[in-house]
């Protein structure tokens, strides 16, 4: 009797020993499928960056070579052959910075762009630390009539495309001067209902008992905010701020709707008057326009990860 119990627990050990192994393989299985998937969406999503970094050190001659059946109407290439497809290299044969040297040398209208696009951006994120913190401290912390319906309203104005406002913005610049005017497209950005909401969640997350103890010891409504409320609710300025700066330096919409005058133009509507001729200039363009957002975004990665997640969480 003892020895066949002996086989029966060695025979029952080695069966769990075998499951646990088909199960540790299909997870390794299942983490190498999720891997590949996950590299391969990787992949396609920076394709477009390394393109427009490869052409930006192509010259025209091998652009044209390699793109002439969409850049040139009778599709030749600079050899005289006839191409009737596109191809594509991953290192350029002859690598030249001849196109960054082209914008930063000879084009002028791209500096002045380039400054219409600090001004809008800067303009735009100020305004927004004005009104947008304020407004998202005494959603946070403050009770009063009416306060979930307007907010609401904040929410409901944040899910708003522009196409859906772009008449009445008009209308209400047009009254007020503002048209062809950079103050036409910093203005209504000022008074976003995004940042608003991703603010609101880091301030709400304050602990009551910690402005409880601040009024105890004397502090006003204003120096809670400034020494209490501005310090623990940083991390979702900054993710606020560092969406705007994302949005709003590739602002496309509100110039071409609102402004008429080119020396007044951002950046974001240089490429479109880049003409077909000149492709290598358009993908050296579009290199250096996403250097600056990419660099704020790597300075301020983990607090728009904090940010997305506040967002998300529901209490």
């Amino acid at each position: 009797m003892g020895e066949t119990s002996l086989v029966k627990d060695s025979v029952k050990t080695m069966k769990l020993t075998r499951s646990g192994m088909q199960l540790k393989l299909k997870i390794f299985h299942v983490r190498n499928i999720g891997t590949f998937f996950l590299t391969a969406l990787a992949l396609v999503a920076v394709f477009p960056i390394l393109f427009s970094m490869t052409g930006s050190l192509m010259g025209q001659n091998e652009l044209n070579d390699l793109l002439g059946a969409v850049l040139t109407s009778d599709s030749g290439s600079a050899s005289g052959q006839t191409i009737n497809y596109v191809s594509w290299r991953v290192l350029p044969l002859y690598p030249t910075l001849k196109s960054y040297v082209k914008v930063l040398l000879d084009s002028p209208e791209f500096f002045v762009m380039f400054w219409n696009s600090v001004k809008i951006t800067v303009g735009v994120l100020a305004g927004q630390i004005l009104v947008g913190v304020p407004a998202a401290w005494g959603f946070a912390r403050y009770r009063f009539l009416g306060k979930n319906m307007l907010f609401m309203i904040y929410v409901a104005l944040m899910m708003m495309p522009f196409q859906v406002m772009m008449l009445s913005n008009y209308l209400v610049l047009d009254q007020m001067k503002l048209l062809d005017h950079l103050w036409g497209i910093i203005l209504p950005a000022a008074f976003s209902t995004f940042p608003v909401f991703i603010m609101y969640r880091f301030f709400e997350s304050i602990p009551e008992a910690l402005m409880e103890s601040a009024r105890l010891d004397g502090a006003g409504e204003l120096l809670i905010f400034i020494r209490i409320g501005i310090p623990l609710g940083s991390p979702g300025i900054i993710s606020a701020l560092v969406l705007g700066v994302l949005e709003y330096w590739n602002l496309i919409e509100q110039p071409m709707a609102f402004l008429k005058t080119k020396s007044l133009w951002p950046l974001s509507l240089y490429l479109p008057q880049i003409d077909m001729a000149q492709t290598g200039k358009a993908f050296a363009v579009s290199v250096l326009v996403l250097i600056p957002a990419v660099i704020v975004f790597l300075v301020g990665q983990d607090y728009l990860e904090q940010g997305i997640i506040s967002t998300a969480i529901k209490e």
